[in-house]
């Protein structure tokens, strides 16, 4: 995980213009809160995403958006346990791995765990790289979160060599439209019915030419946009 994008234009930030979210891989231990966010923002969606099935596609990629005063409790820079003085015995080792895959499994915020405030998914296929899912908890939203992880994948995107960048998005949902034209999506088609609730047409929206200069300048620009609204954010995306 070696890209942290930090502002082209500035010095280290002082902490007053911190975000207090940042980004980084999903990580198995966030399954469960990731199905909670997911039936916070989608309760109709049937059927729920597996994400401990999506984190072993090898086709796809899912970045969370985690609170920043959390950062002690990282996955990646927690540090591993030292070994027990005398290996277990079969039972206790049972017991264990059966406790952690419960505290897996349970939904929402689990002690010791750090809270994750949204998540997005991506597939990467031969020519694009294809927006799944993107949630983020009802009592977090309106404070730059959504569009953090959409400037995640499309950063994401662009390291990973795609030219372009697509998704679906409800008819009806002009504020998600918004944010995607924002950032270059066109819409492309139309997919009829392709929302199973309630049969909705679902827009086809495309960010076409995502490494070519002009794009990037683009970017460049509304992610520091962005920053100047939010804060500074780090953002770990390979």
């Amino acid at each position: 995980m070696s890209a942290v994008h930090t502002p082209p234009d500035t010095g280290a930030p002082d902490s007053a213009r911190l975000m207090p979210y940042a980004l980084r891989p999903m990580s198995e231990e966030d399954a469960g809160q990731a199905a909670e966010i997911e039936r916070d923002a989608f309760p109709t969606l049937f059927p729920p995403t597996s994400f401990r099935r999506e984190l072993k596609n090898r086709l796809a990629r899912y970045l969370v958006a985690f609170r920043r005063d959390d950062i002690a409790a990282t996955p990646a820079a927690t540090p591993s346990s030292p070994a027990p003085a005398s290996p277990r015995s079969p039972i206790a080792r049972l017991f264990s791995g059966a406790r952690s895959l419960w505290r897996s499994q349970r939904g929402g915020w689990q002690p010791g765990q750090q809270r994750i405030a949204g998540f997005i998914g991506v597939w990467y296929m031969p020519d694009e790289a294809h927006i799944v899912s993107i949630g983020v908890r009802s009592e977090c939203r309106k404070r730059g979160i959504g569009e953090l992880l959409l400037i995640g994948a499309i950063e994401q995107a662009a390291q990973r060599r795609m030219d372009a960048v697509t998704l679906e998005v409800r008819a009806s949902n002009y504020i998600a439209q918004n944010l995607y034209a924002k950032y270059g999506f066109k819409t492309m088609g139309v997919r009829k019915g392709y929302y199973t609730d309630n049969r909705e047409d679902g827009l086809i929206m495309t960010a076409t030419g995502v490494r070519a200069d002009a794009y990037a300048a683009d970017f460049r620009a509304l992610a520091d946009a962005h920053r100047r609204r939010w804060g500074f954010s780090d953002r770990l995306v390979s």
